[in-house]
């Protein structure tokens, strides 16, 4: 496997040159006091050396070894203790965190950036501090003052760890059904008693005590949804003077055996009245919850860019490599036996798609990160208002597309390599293992689709979606002749899923399954529409300058190969999703 090196130079040219950060950063005066351009730069190098040098180098080897349960206690593979503890002294669990409690305080858009990073070095390491910060949003929005001051410094600093404990064996994406219950004490803290499965981080060796979020039901709580509520459950119970008490009642019963992530523990967690502490209102735990999930799905999302990323490394190296044949054109290292593989038209299609899925992705994700950004620190309401609105819009669509494409260019990586893409000590084969799992947790991606089509486009009547129409039709129509060869095929694009948007909207009102039967491939021509406004903004920071510098000659290169070769799927897309829902009803459940 090729040594990881964090794509550094794209980051800041997405940070800097497509969508100015520094002048959105001036006018936001929370940031503009905490946040410059030299120490974010300064930020993204030092995080580029400690996964690159620290993390990555674990990930083979973990992968192939696991953790280990035994007697409820769970051991993380070799290196890991000692790569955790260098990770969080460098202040990275906390980089988004709230500096009141010792957060670097930096904005969303910069700690999408390390998230990539350390997902790319390792997505199995990195989910450990992905749930502390995850945990971590939501005390810092719904705790108690006394709450956060107690366990929000210890977590920030990663001296402690979080998790998040939603699921049930009989309560997946249903989580009204859920029967985890809480009984409330006399000194104001709960008991909380039941059984949570696929708990990521639930135990592990890497911090002395372990936060959990805990989704359960009071005993006057009323039914479904509306019932549930959040609370706070440490492993270790801790005392006045922040101290670790004594044990909780709450353990690990087992771990899972899965397909990929084998160094992420994936716990069964048992809650025998263990104490708790009530995180927000009761009945609201949702509410609590949900601050968290659009910060976590964009962070799954980034997970399969990081492992689409992680992969064109690999797969860009061997290309260039790997000596195959003679180019359909002739010999073209003469001085060779072959030529290197790279001269192939198929090769360069996989590669080009892998670069192209994965540079439009980190701009898309990016884009989502200045949008939580804006929503969380604008001063002006109807700004926040509009920000919120596009973050409900576009976070099913980051978290689908961007991991659906991750599979895909895991796929296309382990393709490259041919039969050493199937073996395991170049590590593509386990790529593709860890990847699949993101397409699956914290809300499947057909949840995704579904909370697109449904809440966010037909339940809004299109307004939700027009927000961000309108901006891309500004976009196009503010921009030059110069841009046309980008903002031509960006403005057709637009029109088909304007017209798929308005034609779900129209059928759903007599037939509510054309809104789960359209649900998926309407993501999916919504993701590669804003896959192609990214790639037209990219090309417009681009197209002056390059001629100067090669990475610039490279970008425009890589927007026309996306306009050209990978835009023009969304026609498929649209033909599958205006065949409506009656193909899906032909068949009675028994003939199936």
């Amino acid at each position: 496997m090729a040594d990881y090196k964090a794509p550094l130079r794209d980051m800041r040219f997405v940070l800097n040159e497509v969508f100015d950060v520094s002048s959105l950063w001036a006018s936001l005066p929370e940031l503009a006091e905490t946040v410059d351009a030299e120490t974010v730069e300064a930020i993204l190098e030092e995080a580029g050396k400690v996964t690159g040098k620290s993390v990555a180098p674990l990930s083979r080897a973990a992968d192939e070894e696991g953790c280990h349960w035994k007697d409820t206690v769970v051991t993380t593979p070799a290196g890991f203790v000692q790569a955790y503890k260098t990770y969080a002294e460098g202040g990275w669990v906390g980089v988004g965190g709230n500096p009141e409690f010792g957060g670097m305080g930096m904005p969303k858009a910069v700690s999408a950036q390390v998230e990539e990073m350390v997902n790319s070095s390792s997505l199995a390491f990195g989910l450990y501090p992905m749930l502390t910060s995850g945990a971590c949003v939501s005390i810092n929005a719904h705790a108690s003052e006394t709450l956060k001051a107690k366990f929000l410094p210890n977590l920030y600093a990663g001296i402690w760890a979080g998790s998040m404990c939603l699921t049930e064996a009989h309560a997946g994406t249903d989580l009204g059904i859920i029967r985890t219950k809480a009984e409330p004490q006399a000194d104001g803290s709960y008991t909380i008693s039941g059984t949570k499965i696929f708990i990521t981080g639930g135990e592990h060796d890497l911090t002395e005590n372990i936060i959990h979020l805990v989704l359960a039901k009071l005993p006057d709580a009323p039914a479904g949804p509306k019932g549930i509520s959040l609370f706070l459950v440490p492993k270790f119970l801790v005392n006045d003077d922040g101290s670790l008490g004594t044990r909780n009642a709450v353990s690990c019963g087992s771990i899972e055996h899965k397909m990929g992530i084998q160094a992420s523990a994936t716990c069964v967690m048992n809650f025998d009245q263990a104490e708790g502490y009530l995180v927000g209102e009761p009945n609201k735990g949702l509410a609590a919850m949900f601050t968290m999930m659009n910060y976590e799905r964009l962070g799954v999302g980034i997970q399969g860019l990081a492992s689409g990323e992680r992969s064109y490394q690999n797969a860009i190296e061997y290309a260039r490599d790997r000596l195959q044949s003679r180019a359909p054109t002739g010999a073209q290292a003469k001085d060779k036996v072959a030529d290197p593989i790279i001269v192939h038209p198929d090769v360069r299609r996989m590669l080009l798609t892998m670069k192209a899925l994965n540079e439009g992705g980190r701009a898309f994700s990016t884009y989502v990160a200045l949008q939580l950004d804006i929503a969380k620190y604008s001063e002006d309401a109807e700004t926040r208002q509009r920000a919120d609105a596009l973050v409900a819009l576009l976070t099913p669509v980051a978290k689908a597309f961007l991991t659906d494409m991750g599979l895909e260019t895991t796929v296309h990586g382990q393709q490259v390599f041919g039969g050493h893409g199937y073996i395991r000590e170049w590590g593509q084969e386990q790529l593709v293992r860890d990847v699949r799992i993101t397409q699956i947790y914290e809300g499947t991606n057909g949840i995704q689709a579904l909370d697109l089509m449904g809440r966010k486009v037909v339940a809004s009547g299109g307004a939700y979606y027009r927000l961000f129409s309108d901006e891309v039709r500004q976009f196009i129509a503010a921009s030059d002749s110069a841009l046309s060869e980008f903002t031509k095929p960006l403005a057709m694009a637009l029109t088909k899923l304007d017209e798929l948007t308005d034609w779900v909207l129209d059928r759903a009102k007599s037939n509510p399954n054309e809104i789960g039967a359209a649900s998926v491939e309407y993501l999916h021509a919504f993701g590669y529409t804003a896959y192609g406004y990214m790639w037209a903004m990219s090309a417009k920071a681009a197209l002056d300058k390059a001629s100067e510098e090669s990475f610039y000659a490279s970008k425009l290169g890589t927007a026309r190969f996306f306009f050209a070769r990978l835009l023009p799927r969304i026609h498929s897309l649209a033909a599958s999703v205006q065949a409506g829902s009656e193909p899906l009803y032909l068949l009675d459940a028994s003939e199936f």
